[in-house]
């Protein structure tokens, strides 16, 4: 008889684990969604004909598991997309790969455009040294800006917080200018009161020095050895969305045999013997609770442990309670031109900006970033040559007063500061949507200092094995959410159920650009 496997969540970490046991064969696999929706946060919203991707996700890792996994489900294409076509754009497609013309399944490889939008003026992302962005600046404000990181060099901050870690990398003037205001309308909090893990995690080995080198290697045609995640010029993704990718993978776990149920949130766990037992979960609308031999959870570690039974350790309760989250808004506003305009080099479809994601900087608005949505892929746009299809998003806490406002009136605030700052006219809206993520970001402060504890607790139940961003609490990117699949599932079919190495993905200090096998 097959071992029976709960998976609680059916996003980018539950389907991988999901995926990777039902090819082993011996396992009875059970997916349980709260939501109607596969992908987590790596969803992709449909709406009037255009597509959301929810966050933004760019396919790039340094994982070969993760990359062959990718290429396994949705391959590279091998002939142009609608705008490269059209603008004449050459590549380097992949051999014998499908043609997103004509097929579905089909991975796009897309250029890597980001800019901070400050002041009305646009800065490379991450900052880099070049005549612009010294002319943007200003030479009072760049002589400025040269002193303060020296200066930043000689005598530098202990590691305290994230404001420290952001001015020992770039100075005082440029911190200001570029960190100090998103981060704290990302997470509602100062950097001096955020810990400094973020930054290592977030921005891996990324500082002025880095751009430098970055810098000179461009100029005399050196191949860097390492190249930071935050500096990467490229990435592949889905013809429609991130979405698209844990949709086929959702089909592929059915047609191996495994089970997918959609709005079935987990509402209590039971533990016996120093193991999950069972779980009940809403069924319609009564509960069931159903029994199985190892249970794999994404689920956020705050509902896990608030939903456990049986628990007596009034500090682990603590310590998960009081572990904070940042939620998320996004509005899409489908619109018939930008009142910005492409002054780059590169081209696009309607000459529109070529931006993947603009941050926002300016802090008199509570918008954090835009994602133009043509440019992570044509074809999330019905009509991509006559409509440009945006996101803004918004960095909220759930019930706070952005989550609570009305999508009229969400939709409102959007058109509003968009056009305050100039990137849009008011009378530019062809239509507009609204979507609302609970727990997007897990976030560094409050008890989240005493997270080993917690970890220390979870690793005690044998057979649960907590993956995800979620399910760890740690701002993973998709790529590293999967790797915690990939170890759950070499501890359970090992037989070995040492949980180790599931904890430790993403916790290096670099992100070294060298595969892993």
């Amino acid at each position: 008889m097959k071992n029976k496997i709960i998976i609680i969540g059916a996003g980018p970490a539950g389907l991988t684990a999901a995926y990777k046991l039902l090819e082993n064969g011996e396992y009875d696999v059970h997916v349980l969604e709260a939501t109607d929706r596969i992908g987590g946060i790596s969803q992709t919203v449909r709406y009037n004909g255009n597509r959301m991707d929810i966050g933004g996700h760019r396919f790039f890792s340094k994982d070969r598991r993760v990359t062959e996994f990718w290429d396994s489900i949705l391959p590279t294409q091998s002939a142009p997309s609608i705008d490269d076509k059209l603008l004449n754009r050459e590549k380097a497609f992949a051999k014998g790969g499908p043609d997103p013309e004509k097929e579905d399944r089909v991975m796009l490889l897309r250029d890597r455009i980001s800019r901070i939008y400050y002041n009305n003026h646009f800065f490379d992302y991450p900052v880099t040294l070049k005549w612009e962005t010294l002319k943007n600046m200003g030479f009072v404000t760049t002589i400025k800006a040269g002193f303060s990181y020296l200066y930043a060099c000689i005598f530098k901050k202990q590691e305290t917080s994230l404001e420290n870690f952001y001015i020992n990398r770039f100075g005082k003037v440029l911190y200001s200018m570029f960190f100090e205001g998103y981060t704290e309308k990302l997470w509602g909090r100062h950097p001096s009161k955020i810990s400094a893990d973020w930054g290592s995690q977030r921005v891996k080995g990324l500082s002025i020095t880095a751009v430098i080198k970055d810098v000179f290697c461009k100029i005399f045609g050196i191949k860097s050895k390492k190249t930071e995640t935050s500096l990467i010029e490229s990435f592949k993704y889905p013809k429609f969305g991130p979405g698209q990718l844990w949709e086929t993978v959702a089909e592929e776990i059915k047609n191996k045999g495994g089970k997918i149920i959609m709005n079935c949130p987990v509402t209590k766990l039971q533990q016996e013997d120093g193991k999950i037992k069972s779980i009940t979960v809403k069924n319609g609308d009564g509960e069931e609770t159903i029994e199985a031999d190892i249970f794999i959870s994404s689920m956020p570690v705050k509902d896990l442990i608030e939903n456990l039974e049986g628990l007596k350790n009034e500090d682990i309760k603590r310590i998960a309670k009081g572990l904070p989250y940042r939620d998320f808004m996004t509005v899409g506003l489908l619109v018939d031109k930008l009142k910005i305009t492409n002054k780059t080099t590169y081209k696009t479809l309607g000459n529109i900006v070529p931006d993947c994601w603009i941050y926002v900087q300016d802090t008199d608005v509570k918008l954090g970033r835009i994602q133009i949505f043509n440019n992570w892929s044509p074809y999330l746009v019905k009509d991509p040559e006559n409509t440009v299809w945006i996101g803004l998003e918004y960095f909220c806490n759930e019930n706070d007063e952005l989550w609570s406002m009305s999508d009229d009136e969400a939709k409102a605030l959007a058109i509003e500061e968009l056009s305050k700052i100039g990137v849009i006219e008011k009378g530019a809206v062809l239509d507009a949507h609204r979507e609302l993520v609970k727990k997007a970001y897990p976030a560094y402060f409050d008890t989240y200092s005493e997270i080993d504890k917690l970890i220390n607790y979870l690793n005690s139940l044998a057979n649960l094995y907590c993956i995800g961003r979620n399910g760890q609490n740690r701002y993973n990117n998709m790529d590293h959410s999967m790797a915690t699949a990939f170890e759950a599932v070499n501890a359970i079919t090992s037989g070995s159920g040492d949980k180790t190495a599931i904890w430790n993905v993403n916790t290096e200090k670099e992100y070294h650009e060298e595969s892993k096998n």
